[in-house]
């Protein structure tokens, strides 16, 4: 018998020790990718002046661009987390619709950040151009590539909720997922202060 999340009744111990293992576990492995954003950050900042007679950020940012861009990220940071309410809820279809919102959100985000990968290379700008551009593909690539992989976890999830219901398991996956993205958020947040605003000023 498939045992459902219940906000009335606590889990069983072996569903518990489970989940706070699978919980710690996560939050190791997103302290290690604080260490590697740190080291990418470490590198930008060292970097992002080494343009190498090449276009500098003042140049090149456009800060309404990467200003939508946050506003979509931040957007689906809420949907995501009122995806949890409605999850431990019970809620099957209305988390299911504030998966695939945030999922369309996420993807709309990738699809403004592969736009101005692209607008950048058109015009002769790629990371080949200089050091600073280096950095800064490979700062905010990565994030754009932990958000791909954010996407198709989510689309998994809503495949998983679809079939599963919200059981005990999935509800643990929905809460790692939501960590994953809430931590992406913050992580965008940073790019944003440190590339794009101060690198406008």
């Amino acid at each position: 018998m498939t045992q459902t999340v219940s906000t009335a009744v606590p889990y069983p111990d072996p569903y518990q020790d489970a989940y706070s293992k699978a919980t710690v576990g996560f939050w190791t492995y997103l302290m290690t990718d604080c260490i590697l954003f740190s080291a990418l950050f470490a590198t930008y900042a060292v970097l992002h002046t080494s343009s190498f007679g090449g276009p500098t950020s003042q140049q090149l940012y456009d800060l309404p661009f990467a200003l939508s861009e946050t506003m979509v990220l931040l957007v689906s940071s809420f949907t995501s987390g009122l995806s949890m309410i409605t999850a431990h809820r019970g809620q099957k279809k209305a988390t299911l619709a504030l998966l695939l919102l945030t999922f369309l959100l996420g993807a709309s985000f990738l699809s403004l950040e592969l736009t101005e990968f692209t607008h950048l290379v058109r015009e002769g700008n790629s990371w080949e151009k200089s050091a600073f551009l280096s950095s800064y593909f490979t700062l905010v690539g990565t994030h754009g590539f932990h958000i791909t992989c954010g996407l198709f976890w989510m689309a998994t999830m809503i495949g998983q909720v679809l079939f599963k219901g919200l059981t005990i398991h999935t509800f643990r996956r929905l809460t790692c997922l939501n960590l994953f993205w809430h931590f992406l958020d913050v992580i965008w947040i940073f790019i944003f202060t440190v590339v794009y605003l101060m690198g406008v000023i």
